[in-house]
């Protein structure tokens, strides 16, 4: 049965209780000489720590991959947006069936530069992950992403995507409401965008439902994130009936950013925090938002058509 995070991370987290506890002691103790010798311990397991966390994340198995990429305390898209984009303004429904909370988006201020931003929203707590239902977005979640492109073409903003679900929807519910064709034709507005695109994958890039808004000009990857056609899960039951070989799965099937690099569906890999970016998300916030300028102002040297047919040829050679 391949792990867990919480059992992966288990060791770590026991050494940052124990620091925890150490400096709640240190702060009660009155005497200088203990308070002395429990600053030193808590410093001793510090370095420990960081050696771990070192040693952790120094050469991780695509496995491994995929449990930081699902980590709970992972920035989600909105953590992202609320760090680099200024006055986000949400819109809700796709004018034709509801309200899909799996995808959000909406106009916003990136460096003083108007864009619409579009992204999979997952949920922390229960009844958040009930409303978002994980983060498989449902058909009318790509018709409203939709919807923001034909906006985004209309006033000239570039589309800025943050990719995080494991899938679509599979449900009954959505295959009536017609989840494929929904996804397809998301695809295709953004073919036929002639603004610049950037989707950045941030978390899990799972199947139809990371392509669904990530086809784009520039496709960035976080350095913990994963892209696949489907889930390792899923993987191992199809191939050989047996879900608890999601680790082998995931090794055959190349999830990870250096392997999505080396085959060209990527085009570059954003740095995370040591110990990813849930350890410090200012500064995965940073990096990102770096990552995304960059792209940015290379889009910008391109016309309107040349974007349009780049981005088709991008697609168009891959698996060449």
């Amino acid at each position: 049965m391949a792990r867990t995070f919480e059992e992966w991370e288990k060791p770590l987290k026991d050494l940052e209780e124990g620091i925890e506890k150490l400096k709640v002691l240190a702060g009660r103790e009155r005497d200088d000489g203990k308070r002395t010798e429990a600053n030193v311990r808590i410093g001793e397991l510090e370095i420990r720590r960081d050696k771990y966390v070192d040693a952790m994340y120094c050469q991780l198995s695509p496995w491994d991959t995929v449990l930081v990429a699902r980590a709970q305390a992972r920035p989600y898209s909105l953590d992202y947006a609320a760090a680099i984009f200024d006055g986000f303004v949400e819109l809700q429904g796709d004018r034709n069936y509801g309200a899909d909370f799996a995808i959000v988006g909406g106009p916003a201020k990136f460096n003083d530069q108007s864009i619409m931003f579009v992204g999979h929203q997952k949920g922390r707590s229960i009844q958040e992950r009930q409303l978002r239902n994980f983060g498989y977005a449902r058909p009318e979640g790509y018709r409203k992403a939709i919807r923001l492109f034909e906006m985004a073409e209309r006033f000239r903003l570039p589309v800025v995507t943050f990719i995080d679900t494991p899938g679509a929807d599979a449900g009954v519910e959505a295959e009536k409401r017609g989840i494929s064709e929904a996804i397809a034709a998301s695809m295709m507005k953004m073919f036929e965008l002639t603004v610049p695109i950037i989707s950045v994958i941030i978390g899990e890039g799972g199947s139809g439902g990371a392509i669904g808004i990530g086809a784009a000009n520039k496709v960035l990857m976080l350095e913990h994130s994963i892209y696949s056609v489907i889930a390792p899960e899923g993987c191992a039951a199809i191939l050989w009936r047996r879900p608890e070989l999601a680790a082998q799965a995931a090794a055959a099937l190349r999830l990870t950013p250096q392997s999505a690099l080396e085959l060209g569906l990527i085009d570059g890999i954003i740095p995370e925090p040591k110990g990813g970016a849930h350890r410090d998300i200012p500064l995965a916030a940073q990096n990102l938002k770096f990552a995304i300028e960059h792209a940015m102002a290379d889009l910008s040297k391109c016309s309107p058509i040349d974007l349009r047919d780049s981005r088709y040829q991008r697609f168009r050679k891959m698996g060449f």
